[in-house]
């Protein structure tokens, strides 16, 4: 069922988005201004495309990935949960007015929050859903802040243009949606509970988390940004920050991951980085009337929102598959897994190719699109724009090499040379039902990378792009040609031997590339971001310290945002607590007390800011 009501959507808001209508509907009126109203436009047709479209894939996976998770009435569970977190996004980005969008924003969080708290025996997952809980309320009330000053200053919950209204509220209205939005989307420094909920939660869940939860805030700034406030050049220059911080700390991050599932969900980090730099430079050059330039930013932040959305569930799906196989998310226990689960493993290398935007996939399509707009944008008249725009460029080009870096490493050590486990050596291929969902995000991720060109005529955009269909022609023949000749030509006579070991005659996985190998010269250069320290253990047998017998060698970094951002702030908020549990004999009525005097504070400061 969830796999037919989700091509359903998919119909609905591709017919929407080709036809350019608009459909509307009023459910239900609770009171006057409290309504459920919706109204799908283009910009929602495209967002609700991307939940719908990811959906079918992560239904057909779940049909037999939620075999493992346990009891009858968990895997229940887990799928009625799951069906009621697709359908809350499809209600956020539907919502016509800020009351049913927030609702449908708690929907979206609670039942999320349940999702990756289903394994919650295991103290790690309790961790990261109080993590993610803390944070996604810290969310709520940011947006309940924005929405309230804005109901106050226009009477309705309407989202419509904010008109009439001083400067100094549209940018209050815009810093509290950003940071509101922005916490559910995993920009830095509101970050930090994306890699614990994402390492914690199932990876179906994980891949409607990553792919398609964090663009619903996306779709928050696009159209509070674009359709309803009225932006000033600091606030393009503000997430134009704020996107390429996220996007180079995010891969950076990522790098040092040894754990597969936290090494995609810091790439979310970084692809929501990219996104908003689109966003950002859109704001920058609607300022200055550059309005195909504007367009143009802003055409590839929304493409790169759905390439990443099918990529990153690609990536989660196929990275899902490896951990129920192998029984571990670590990769330096992985290896070797292409000849064991072909199959997966070819589609975790389109994921990986697509992510790293290599031509002609459609990771490469997005970013070129923001790249162009950078480069056509060095005649604006701000000399510190410009520096900022070059600054910006030189930063987003270190971050599109960095990736590629980090799924090499990520493709290498897992799947290509020998088993380095027991579990690696006794890896089989999934079922194929989790086979189809991941293929279909693979087709997509060809479909819209190849025929980007073509798509784009198609609708009229006069977007500057490559035709890949001719370059995919041109490589594939060349391949073929390259092919026959070496089938036909070349030296039928074949030796089989094992690969050089320096002079050894046996080799063992021991002797291979890891992945801290690989990282250990990238966080040397980035010694200062990652705080790195390595720390060498030997023994000798000897008492002379000559003659090796056994040692330790492990690099270690510091915690940055969580020591000094997160832990401090909770250990304060701790310490109250005690010292409030300690002074008064608290039960449930000093807790009401107690909220219903937060309610009032936040009522009082809410009237006195308007």
């Amino acid at each position: 069922m969830t796999t037919i009501g989700s091509a359903l959507f998919v119909a609905l808001s591709a017919h929407v988005f080709i036809d350019n209508r608009t459909f509307t509907l009023t459910l239900y009126e609770i009171a006057p201004q409290l309504e459920f109203d919706f109204l799908i436009d283009r910009l929602a047709a495209l967002f609700i495309f991307i939940i719908s479209a990811v959906s079918v894939a992560v239904a057909l996976y779940s049909i037999r990935y939620v075999e493992h998770l346990g009891t009858l009435n968990r895997r229940c569970l887990s799928v009625a949960l799951m069906n009621l977190f697709i359908l809350s996004m499809i209600g956020v980005v539907a919502a016509s007015n800020a009351f049913a969008l927030l609702l449908f924003w708690e929907v979206m969080s609670l039942s999320s929050f349940f999702l990756v708290m289903t394994e919650y025996e295991a103290a790690e997952t309790r961790k990261s859903g109080l993590f993610y809980f803390v944070m996604t309320q810290m969310s709520t009330v940011f947006l309940l802040f924005a929405f309230l000053v804005i109901y106050a200053l226009t009477g309705t919950f309407d989202i419509l243009p904010l008109t009439g209204v001083s400067a100094f509220y549209h940018a209050l209205i815009f810093v509290t949606l950003f940071i509101g939005f922005g916490i559910k989307a995993g920009v830095i420094p509101f970050h930090k509970w994306l890699p614990y909920a994402h390492s914690a939660s199932p990876s179906n869940v994980s891949a409607l988390m990553s792919g398609v939860m964090i663009k619903v805030a996306i779709y928050g700034i696009v159209r509070y940004t674009v359709f309803v406030l009225d932006p000033d050049l600091w606030w393009g220059i503000m997430i134009l920050v704020f996107g390429t911080v996220s996007a180079l700390l995010g891969v950076i991050y990522a790098l040092k991951e040894h754990d597969l599932k936290k090494l995609l969900a810091y790439h979310s980090i970084e692809n929501i980085g990219i996104i908003l730099i689109g966003i950002g430079l859109y704001v920058v050059f609607e300022y200055y009337g550059w309005h195909e330039l504007a367009f143009l930013s802003l055409a590839g932040g929304l493409a790169h929102t759905l390439n990443h959305a099918i990529f990153k569930s690609l990536l989660f799906l196929t990275a899902g598959a490896v951990v129920s196989v192998t029984g571990t998310r670590n990769i330096e226990e992985m290896g070797g897994l292409i000849k064991k689960m072909p199959i997966t493993g070819v589609l975790f290398l389109i994921g990986a190719v697509a992510i790293s935007a290599l031509p002609p996939l459609n990771g490469f399509v997005s970013e070129w699109m923001i790249f162009q707009s950078f480069l056509q944008s060095f005649d604006v008249g701000s000399t510190l724009v410009r520096i900022l725009l070059f600054i910006g460029l030189s930063l987003f080009a270190l971050t599109s090499a960095l990736a590629a870096a980090c799924f090499v490493k990520a493709f290498g050590i897992v799947f290509l040379a020998a088993p380095r486990s027991e579990k690696a050596r006794e890896a089989h291929e999934v079922p194929a039902l989790m086979l189809a969902g991941p293929a279909i995000l693979a087709a997509l991720c060809v479909l819209f990378g190849v025929f980007s060109y073509q798509i784009s005529r198609h609708f009229g955009w006069d977007l500057p792009l490559p035709n890949l269909l001719t370059v995919s022609l041109v490589l594939l023949v060349t391949l073929m040609v390259v092919f026959a000749a070496m089938r036909f030509f070349a030296n039928r006579r074949t030796r089989v031997s094992e690969t050089w070991g320096c002079g050894l005659i046996s080799q063992n996985p021991r002797m291979e590339y890891t992945a801290s190998g690989f990282s250990e010269p990238i966080l040397t250069v980035f010694r200062p971001i990652y705080r790195t320290r390595k720390s060498v253990k030997r023994a000798f047998a000897d008492r002379h310290g000559v003659i090796f017998s056994a040692g330790h060698a492990g690099i270690h970094t510091f915690k940055f945002f969580e020591e000094t951002l997160y832990m401090p702030v909770a250990h304060r908020v701790q310490r109250i607590s005690e010292f409030v549990s300690q002074k008064h004999n608290v039960d449930l009525d000093t807790y009401i007390l107690y909220a219903f005097i937060a309610i009032v504070i936040l009522v009082v400061v809410t009237g006195w800011v308007l």
